[in-house]
């Protein structure tokens, strides 16, 4: 009975998959399927190859998350040569690789273990690549500015090393998340004279390429003479057109970290001698590897904890009070190592030290200042009053020091400062006072101090007199907005022969749109209180503290602030959009030179201007594209580490 059942049961499995082999295919009958030939050799159909791709897996890849959670997601994966190419030209732009960097023959066999379907990508293609991203990412640009009311311009002037002359237009804006952008509009050649005259046809020709010839809000520059003439040429051409609000007094702004340079440098005339002691005894020392180990091994017996030199750049005041704020914690070395070394000649004496500590104490001020507005990831012409108030502030206690040398050079500072603030700086009063920090709190205490008293006064009736003037014209464009939107708006009439449901739904949407007409209409009717009125009667915002009891001033957004309080002053709001996305410095600009200076090195000398500008703006398109954030643009400081352990041995 067993077996009669087991040849049973085995006989029904073997008729059953015969069967479903016979159906796939799969055995040697006459099927569609593969089967054996004559010769006994197995035959491959195509429709056994369609089923067995069919029951393939795909392969999943997972792509992290952009947003804060950090949640990822898994995707299938399939290799798109289109996407690897257009990947690869960004790569090139926003890191400033050289063209033939995909030719390299490591990085193809690196690329290979990574995918087996990668192709060798050329010095030409990636070109065309690069050029095909630049007028991609220029028509995303063009499409972006044209939804922006208003932007603000930074421009500088840079020679390569090739003798070729650039200029480069920065934009910023904040836009309608509330984000502030930068973003380069041109990198292009402006051959000599650079006078006022060629500048400013270069920023005309810029403004009228990108369409924004009506949206210049300002344009900040450093104290160049040229400059000042092409912002005049410029301003006069606005002028005509009535396009500059309160009468072009916000048009043009002089670069604040430029001013401050200019400041500093007046007041480190009182020690120059020392500074050059300094930078040259740190030259002869870096020089060396042995006079380095002999320092080193020094600094060691004394246990410093410093474990580096910095050598200045010498046009750079905070590169200078860097050097002079690192050294002096070696200034017991120096007269050490004279000994050992007699050809060291930069010996500065205990007295010569304490000066530059009293100087550098006096630097850090403005040194915290400068890093503050030299941002340009967030609003900094809100910021830059109160560190105004500081630098006066401290020079004012200065020009009654005890030593002679800090009142002359605090009295230096303070004549450059009332040649450049001696007048009241409209702007960044006006961007304080809409600091909801601040607002004219700060402007009736700080200007006091900044000012003579005869003359505070009259400064903060000026600025309240603009900040009004300023925002009736923004009132003044939101009624002309409303009443013509209005004069668009025509009601159609109900047609005889309409059905009685088109009826119903014109009738509703006939009495929607009306309504929204009134309620428009009603901005139209001026209240008791403006939001201006209602914004500076109210406390201004007290940051919150954390465990130390310190204020978070750093943490404060002001943009966030106004973006949360938008509903509430309709009409304020866009004026601050405006103002807090001024730039009070050109950073921003010069920031694109350190990456032209890796662009144009002098092997690569033959790129023609064009070629820099695809590079340049394509770069600086790529990075927003990809959120990657660039550092800040000063000149790289020479810093020297000490090593650690010596083989040297000294006599101190």
């Amino acid at each position: 009975m067993g077996l009669v059942m087991g040849l049973g049961l085995g006989l029904g499995l073997g008729l059953g998959l015969g069967m479903w082999m016979g159906a796939k295919g799969l055995g040697d009958g006459d099927g569609d399927g593969s089967g054996l030939s004559e010769n006994g050799q197995y035959q491959k159909r195509e429709r056994y190859v369609e089923f067995s791709s069919a029951k393939k897996q795909n392969t999943l890849s997972f792509e992290p998350s952009s947003d804060s959670d950090g949640v990822g997601r898994l995707t299938s994966f399939s290799f798109k040569e289109s996407r690897v190419r257009e990947l690869a030209s960004h790569t090139v732009l926003l890191h400033e690789y050289p063209f033939n960097m995909m030719e390299h023959e490591l990085f193809n066999k690196f690329m290979r273990a990574c995918t087996p379907h990668w192709k060798k990508i050329s010095h030409a293609t990636i070109r065309n690549d690069c050029i095909t991203t630049y007028q991609n990412e220029k028509r995303k640009l063009r499409t972006l500015l044209k939804l922006v009311d208003k932007v603000n311009i930074t421009t500088d002037m840079w020679t390569s090393c090739q003798r070729v002359s650039y200029i480069v237009v920065t934009c910023h804006f904040v836009d309608s998340t509330w984000c502030l952008q930068k973003r380069i509009l041109n990198f292009c050649n402006v051959p000599p004279p650079h006078s006022g005259v060629v500048i400013a046809d270069a920023l005309r020709n810029c403004f009228s390429d990108w369409g924004i010839e009506d949206k210049i809000h300002t344009i900040t520059v450093d104290n160049a003479s040229a400059n000042d003439s092409a912002i005049r040429i410029i301003k006069d051409d606005f002028e005509l057109k009535n396009a500059l609000s309160v009468g072009g007094r916000l048009f043009h702004v002089r670069c604040c970290a430029h001013i401050t340079n200019l400041l500093v440098q007046s007041g480190l005339v009182e020690i120059r001698g020392i500074i050059d002691d300094v930078r040259q005894g740190i030259k002869y020392i870096v020089a060396s590897k042995s006079r380095l180990n002999v320092f080193s091994e020094i600094a060691k017996r004394l246990h410093l904890p410093c474990k580096k030199l910095i050598l200045d750049v010498p046009i750079r005041w905070n590169s200078t009070y860097l050097m002079l704020d690192t050294v002096i914690k070696y200034k017991e070395v120096f007269p050490r190592y004279h000994r050992v070394e007699q050809a060291f000649q930069w010996v500065v004496t205990p007295e010569q030290w304490e000066m530059v500590g009293n100087v550098n104490q006096v630097l850090s001020i403005f040194n915290d200042v400068t890093n503050v507005v030299s941002g340009n990831e967030y609003p900094t012409a809100n910021l830059y009053l109160p560190g105004v108030w500081r630098m006066k502030q401290v020079l004012m206690i200065k020009c009654d020091d005890r030593n002679k040398y800090m009142r002359s050079m605090a009295s230096r500072m303070i004549d450059k400062f009332d040649k450049y603030w001696g007048d009241s700086n409209l702007l960044m009063s006006i961007a304080a006072v809409l600091d909801p920090r601040y607002k004219m709190k700060l402007i009736n205490f700080c200007f006091p101090i900044i000012y003579p008293l005869t003359e505070a006064c009259s400064h903060i009736n000026n600025v309240l007199a603009v900040l009004k003037e300023l925002f009736e014209s923004y009132v003044f464009a939101h009624t002309a907005c409303i009443l013509q939107e209005t004069a668009q708006v025509n009601v159609p009439s109900c047609s005889s022969s309409s059905a009685i449901v088109g009826d119903v739904v014109s009738k509703i949407s006939e009495g929607r749109s009306r309504f929204a007409d009134h309620i428009r209409s009603s901005d139209i009717i001026r209240p008791i209180k403006t939001d201006l009125d209602v914004y500076l009667e109210e406390d201004v915002y007290i940051c919150s503290k954390n465990e130390n009891g310190v204020y978070m001033e750093t943490d404060f957004d002001a943009l966030a602030w106004w973006k949360c309080n938008a509903l509430k002053y309709r009409i304020l709001f866009r004026m601050t959009k405006d103002i807090l996305a001024v730039p009070i410095s050109i950073v921003a600009s010069e920031s694109s030179f350190s990456a032209s200076g890796k662009v144009i090195e002098p092997h690569r000398a033959s790129l023609s201007p064009d070629t820099v500008q695809m590079l340049l703006c394509g770069s600086d398109w790529v990075r927003a594209l990809h959120g990657s954030k660039k550092k800040s643009a000063s000149e790289k400081l020479v810093e020297v580490e000490l090593p650690t352990t010596t083989t040297t041995t000294t006599t101190t």
